[in-house]
């Protein structure tokens, strides 16, 4: 029940602490991702194209409920850095219902508009009704989705990350087992093709949430939700939605990345938008390995800087970029070597194959230079500073990289697209160390002021 251990223990195995539970989870979540892809890619070709027309909605989704979540969970460990237990608890329960709210809304309108943003990108009729089947199913489950995230991000708050990788776990397991009972028909189910895929997502969903539910109730944490907190409360709330709505927003703009690269490449060939969304599957199990450490890092940067112990803050931030980096090299040093043979999890097409692999060895060299954005948005986060945090995913998503892929295709074709890729990390890189450093100009003041105190 104690969290003192944030500010005490060495930075590096505290981060390992607090981050590989969620690099595990992280890992498993991504391979769950990519399994449910190649059982849906052996449906069809068009099943798995239909399925990458629906991500960015899929995706939009959950950067709204993780955002929010992220803007719960800063706040949660902020207060307890501060001592302020009851506010966590205010934030922690206000945080919850908000969650559920956002969660049932998302439910509605997602399934209203999904076929005319289907029709966007395709006349194809198969793969519009591949892509509604799918996403009719899916987006019944944004409640649950929204409550698991925020139950997740309440435990990682205080430090309680093995749980949230266990319950998580439990989910992704059980998808990864239903997926080819439900699309084919094993045992007792009926066949049931691409709705086979979005129901084994949802059903792996609520049990991580009933999982969720049960521990929370068998064994305590030291936050508590409360009726007695219902009653919304401005200046939390505003907290949680200053660095919710930023989060929200730099894990919303790969959604809108995606519409728009998807729209630049499909006047030249559906191969094109079919290799982005296996691009997107794959990298997401090197970024989703980078998001478990920055999660365990976070709430460690929340909790003290509420607890003014800044040099810690520095170096916090420092180890998980170091930690990062190595990530992101093992991801390069992969997609060099082995990049046809990842395409081809995927499709047994030769020319998608080629076209992917192609795809892969340009784009990765852009994946070491963006540990500097991914690592200074989440810190800034954790700091409280959404803005900045969202002006960094602003110029990585959107400002630098749609620019860059709509010129190159009008030279290069499709492949100034995967150009535009490792173009804009770099760019935005340098963009986000500047960002960060005139972010936390106050902070390095304050550590400063707090040492010469300290010392006198």
């Amino acid at each position: 029940m104690d969290q003192t251990y944030m500010k005490k223990q060495p930075v590096l195995p505290l981060l390992m602490k607090m981050g590989i539970p969620m690099v595990i989870s992280m890992l498993v979540n991504s391979l769950y991702n990519i399994v449910d892809s190649i059982f849906v890619a052996w449906i069809s070709e068009d099943a798995m194209t239909a399925l990458s027309l629906v991500y960015p909605i899929q995706n939009l989704v959950n950067a709204i409920c993780i955002g929010f979540s992220v803007g719960v969970n800063a706040v949660i460990a902020r207060k307890l850095g501060e001592g302020e237990k009851e506010k966590a608890d205010l934030a922690a329960t206000q945080g919850t219902l908000l969650s559920f709210l956002h969660g049932l809304l998302l439910n509605i309108i997602c399934i209203l508009i999904m076929p005319r943003f289907l029709s966007m990108f395709t006349d194809d009729e198969r793969l519009i009704r591949y892509g509604l089947q799918y996403s009719n199913i899916i987006f019944c489950y944004a409640a649950v989705i929204a409550l698991c995230l925020s139950f997740e991000k309440l435990f990682q708050a205080v430090g309680r990350m093995t749980v949230s990788m266990l319950c998580m776990l439990m989910g992704c397991i059980a998808n990864i087992i239903l997926d080819p009972l439900m699309i084919f028909g094993i045992g007792p189910f009926p066949r049931m093709g691409i709705q086979g895929a979005a129901l084994a997502t949802g059903t792996g969903q609520v049990l991580t949430l009933i999982a969720y539910l049960l521990v929370y109730r068998f064994s305590p944490i030291n936050v508590k939700l409360s009726l007695r907190y219902i009653k919304p409360e401005g200046r939390i709330c505003r907290d949680m939605y200053s660095v919710g709505i930023a989060a929200t927003l730099n894990l919303a703009l790969p959604s809108l990345l995606i519409s728009a690269l998807n729209g630049i490449l499909a006047p030249f060939s559906q191969l094109y938008v079919l290799v982005l969304g296996v691009y997107y599957k794959l990298q997401s199990l090197l970024y989703q390995t980078a998001n478990g450490l920055v999660q365990g890092m976070r709430p460690l940067i929340a909790y003290n800087y509420g607890a003014k112990e800044y040099k810690r803050v520095r170096t916090i931030y420092r180890t998980a970029l170091i930690c990062i980096v190595l990530i992101m090299a093992v991801g390069t040093v992969l997609c060099l070597l082995l990049p046809q043979q990842l395409m081809g999890l995927f499709t047994e097409n030769a020319d998608t194959r080629r076209a992917g692999g192609d795809a892969l060895r340009i784009i990765c060299f852009g994946f070491v230079p963006s540990v500097i954005s991914v690592v200074s948005a989440g810190a800034l986060e954790g700091l409280g500073k959404g803005m900045p945090s969202f002006l960094i995913s602003l110029l990585r998503y959107t400002a630098v990289i749609i620019p860059a892929a709509f010129i190159l295709s009008r030279f290069l074709g499709a492949v100034g697209v995967w150009h535009a890729f490792w173009i804009s990390e770099i760019l935005t890189a340098a963009a986000a160390w500047f960002i960060y450093r005139s972010s936390t100009a106050e902070t390095r003041g304050k550590e400063e002021t707090f040492t010469t105190g300290h010392a006198q």
